[in-house]
């Protein structure tokens, strides 16, 4: 029984086709295939359960205000009240409806990393070369490669030529990654493993051999695909809160049927009548339209987050992001550009800078602040030439401004800033056309080129400073060329670490002329000089942050690239000072073993750097644990279980892999961070909508639950009728609710401290607004009721649809208390909200048209009014209105405004 090699990285290769019973020429036999096949299975990434689509409609109803309205069209359904039960059920089934459609979520992280493997892969069985499916791969099989392949497995290096691998949406490291077949220690992090190649990966450049190490589940990709199954899909702050509130209110409408059906047995009144009482106290408690406006609020929310380019596929994922305390951040393409640049030059004479970022081919060549041309300088113009010969990029001009890179990232940026120069490659080609290439070797760390004509033979030369340094026996100095000794190759080296201490990637360049093309290419070199390269910051990444910290949100830094790199660009962005440390993903231990000492380090730091996949889960959940909302950035298929893990997963949608977007909750179009600061102000206003119109839905809810109950008590004829609770609830409460949930909302909202994530939807101060306003519904409309029994002669019903009518119009207008006590009375968030006055108006009309059209009001049980009747119910209806204003300009100047109060 072949043995699976643990650990494959830190053994020879000898003991692993050992372990592995497999040997290099030969490679397995189709019968050896089968049977690992049937042994460890196909490779493929275990899929996790998707959710059909009968499971996202069943959803839809786990709401526990949904469930409550279900209960009562049961109860009415029950005893015979068929359009009551009816209309309570077309209310849920088109909650539901808006829900199910908005929220059918493309969420499919397992197909998507089972597409990484649907791909063809050559390997060497029974000594010959086949090509078959990846998914048909076991461990031991020998695989060919060459540059532009997928990798289909993991597996351990045989041979390796000239070898790169693209490892970014693996590791985070923003450059390839050179290869080699020698192990490397037990506790290497998986960046550092240069002996392995893994599934998901690309080779980018050269050629080799492997041998599968581990298929499916047990690659690195595959155990990223557990950590997604395991992370749990978190319920949203809202979510949460809206079931709290529908909680409260069931346990109000218990207290208060039960109230009232002891009340009616005590009076001996009529059973029917009393469990028909019952049934409008459950319809006045239950806010029917709370559940449809928030939706549809939601959902235009994300349509205006999607024109500022941020795509979000949950409707609560909207206003969780307004609720973000943290954003956790990748470092590559979403704060800087993702394309490296060279900004410097240091030569032995000067220190030039290099103006000009990413591909654009405009810049200009500066010493001291001073211009000056590279043609003037003979040591520019050769630092220059060696540069662009010694490398295989090139630069395609698209149809676009710029031209298109096509290579390693460092060489193009010397062909792009070649360019600035004035200067092509294909120029320097035809002066010297080139000989022969010395592939990069990953012990000696260097690369050369030989061009020339006839006898004469130009070396160009590249690699590490330290070992570049090591070959040259001269330099260009202020003299000429002059040999280096002890103390200028050290002094030079002390330059070359200050400056990757910088967080910039260094490249040595050197060169030499020989007569023969076929000498060592690496001895008798002459030092040109450092080329200096970073991936730079986005220009509105800095003001973004800083808007974040104004608003009260940390900003985090977690990448897999180097250490030094990430604190750079930290720093340039304003994220961190010297005071404060960055963390290396080495120093990490898992969260159950921290000290408090210990979480209270990570939590103070800004910047994680060399983090594996497993360790930006762990980050993700200590943030949550210690109460923050959290943001997560991320493009590959390492970040995809943070991204499922955190409250809002922010995938980039122009690098991301399909892994990391439909893991997430919202892409970026734009893969800009400045958007996902746009969109917490988005959202932030969104919440303040939401709990404006709870206010409002509430307010009027409960203020109808006071009016059946006290009606009830004071043996009175009902105020109003079940059906026209319901009427009121899910239709002319519906619009002015949802035109509250369209307003703009505050112009400073991102001034103001994030909102604490332990706190409910409605606080102290909310419940006692709700109180107040709806005691003065109330008695507005008992007291219309009394009136018209008292002293106008009107009959029960004629009394009871001037109580209808006041209810309706004392509701309506109770919208314009729904204001910030510090806006005026007549211009103010609601008064300019046009849709506040679409809606009033298109309720007024659907009220005239139930009291009018005789049917309508036959099925309502209503009577149109007479003039007199008009008069009462309007003058009773301006009251709550009148009340509303006489106390918010008493509030006025009491305190400050915020995001928190009305």
């Amino acid at each position: 029984m072949p043995e699976l090699p643990n650990i494959p990285w830190s053994k020879e290769i000898e003991t692993i086709l050992r372990n592995l019973q497999v040997t290099r020429d030969q490679g397995l036999s189709r019968a050896q295939a089968k049977k690992r096949c049937r042994q460890h299975g196909s490779n493929r990434i275990r899929q996790k359960k998707q959710k059909s689509v009968w499971s996202i409609l069943v959803n839809q109803f786990k709401s526990v205000i949904v469930v409550l309205l279900a209960a009562a069209a049961l109860v009415t359904f029950s005893i015979g009240r068929w359009i009551e039960g009816i209309a309570i059920s077309v209310v849920v089934v088109f909650n539901a409806l808006i829900g199910f459609i908005t929220e059918l979520r493309a969420i499919r992280s397992m197909e998507a990393l089972e597409k990484l493997s649907q791909s063809m892969t050559k390997v060497r069985r029974k000594g010959r070369i086949e090509k078959i499916p990846s998914r048909q791969l076991v461990p031991g099989d020998i695989v060919v490669f060459e540059a532009g392949d997928t990798v289909s497995a993991d597996m351990r290096l045989i041979e390796a030529a000239r070898l790169e691998a693209d490892e970014s949406t693996l590791t985070g490291e923003s450059l390839p990654v050179a290869k080699n077949t020698s192990p490397v220690g037990k506790e290497s992090p998986l960046a550092e493993r240069h002996c392995m190649l893994f599934s998901g990966t690309a080779v980018t450049r050269g050629s080799g051999e492997a041998v599968i190490t581990a298929t499916g589940t047990a690659t690195e990709l595959g155990k990223i695909s557990r950590e997604i199954q395991e992370a749990e899909d978190e319920r949203t702050p809202l979510e949460d809160r809206l079931d709290q509130l529908g909680r409260a209110f069931i346990r109000l409408t218990v207290i208060l049927s039960v109230i009232v059906v002891v009340t009616g047995w005590m009076m001996n009144k009529n059973l029917l009548l009393v469990v028909e009482t019952g049934i409008a106290l459950a319809v006045a408690a239950i806010p029917e339209g709370m559940p449809i406006v928030a939706t549809i609020a939601l959902a235009r929310g994300m349509r205006r987050m999607a024109r500022r380019n941020a795509l979000v596929n949950r409707l609560s994922s909207v206003e969780t992001l307004g609720g973000a305390t943290v954003i956790a951040t990748d470092k590559t393409g979403t704060l800087t550009e993702n394309q490296m640049t060279l900004n410097r030059l240091i030569l032995p004479g000067m220190e030039v800078s290099v103006s000009g970022e990413g591909l654009k081919t405009e810049g200009q060549f500066t010493v001291h602040g001073e211009t000056i041309e590279p043609g003037d300088h003979e040591e520019m113009q050769l630092i220059l030439r060696a540069g662009a010969l010694c490398g295989n990029a090139d630069l395609q001009q698209d149809d676009g401004d710029n031209p298109r890179g096509v290579g390693d990232p460092m060489e193009v940026a010397f062909l792009v800033t070649l360019a600035k120069a004035g200067l092509r490659k294909e120029s320097l080609l035809e002066e010297l056309p080139e000989e022969y290439e010395v592939a990069f070797d990953p012990e000696k760390k260097m690369m050369a080129t030989v061009h020339g004509k006839d006898e004469s033979h130009f070396f160009a030369v590249k690699g590490a400073p330290e070992k570049v340094l090591e070959v040259c026996q001269k330099y260009i100095g202020n003299n000429g060329t002059e040999k280096i000794n002890s103390r200028i190759r050290k002094k030079w080296l002390e330059h070359s670490e200050r400056l990757a201490s910088e967080g910039l990637r260094i490249l040595a360049l050197a060169m030499k002329e020989e007569s023969q093309r076929d000498v060592e290419p690496y001895k008798n070199l002459i030092l040109l000089g450092l080329a200096c390269f970073l991936d730079p910051p986005r220009e509105e990444v800095k003001e973004a942050i800083a808007a974040a910290h104004t608003a009260g949100i940390r900003t985090i830094m977690i990448t897999g690239d180097q250490l030094a790199t990430a604190r750079s660009i930290a720093e340039h962005l304003n994220m961190v000072d010297n005071t404060l440390e960055a963390i290396e993903g080495s120093e990490l231990k898992k969260i159950d073993s921290l000290s408090n000492k210990e979480k209270k380090r990570i939590l103070d730091c800004s910047v994680f750097a060399r983090v594996s996949p497993k360790q930006k889960l762990d980050l993700v959940s200590l943030y949550q644990q210690e109460g923050n909302i959290v943001a997560m950035t991320g493009d590959g298929v390492n970040d995809a279980p943070a991204l499922e893990k955190a409250d809002i997963g922010v995938a980039m949608g122009l690098r991301g892999t399909q892994v990391a977007r439909e893991a997430a909750d919202m892409i970026l179009k734009d893969d800009s961070f400045s958007t996902i600061v746009a969109a917490i102000g988005e959202g932030r206003n969104i919440f303040g909508n939401i709990r404006r119109f709870i206010l409002f839905l509430l307010t009027i809810s409960l203020s109808m639950i006071l009016t059946v109950f006290f009606g009830s008590v004071l043996n009175m004829p009902m105020p109003i009728l079940p059906l026209q609770v319901l009427y009121l609830n899910a239709v002319t409460h519906v619009f002015p609710a949802l035109a509250l949930g369209m307003g703009q909302g505050y112009e400073n909202i991102m001034s103001q401290p994030p909102r604490n994530p332990k706190l409910p939807i409605l606080e102290r101060s909310h419940w006692l607004h709700i109180i107040f306003y709806s005691c003065v519904i109330s008695a507005a409309a008992l007291g219309g009721l009394i009136f018209c029994l008292k002293s106008t002669g009107m009959d029960a019903m004629q009394a009871q649809t001037i109580s209808f009518l006041v209810i309706t119009f004392g509701q309506l207008l109770h919208v314009f208390n729904v204001r910030s006590k510090d806006s005026g009375i007549f211009f103010n968030e609601v008064t300019r909200n046009t849709y506040v006055w679409i809606a009033i108006a298109l309720s007024i009309l659907l009220t005239l048209v139930i009291l009018y059209v005789q049917p309508l009001a036959d099925v309502m049980k209503l009577q149109p009014p007479d003039i007199r009747g008009w008069v009462v119910a309007l003058c009773f209806s301006f009251i709550p209105l009148l009340f509303g204003q006489i106390f918010l300009s008493i509030r006025k100047g009491n305190g400050k405004d915020s995001q928190d109060e009305l």
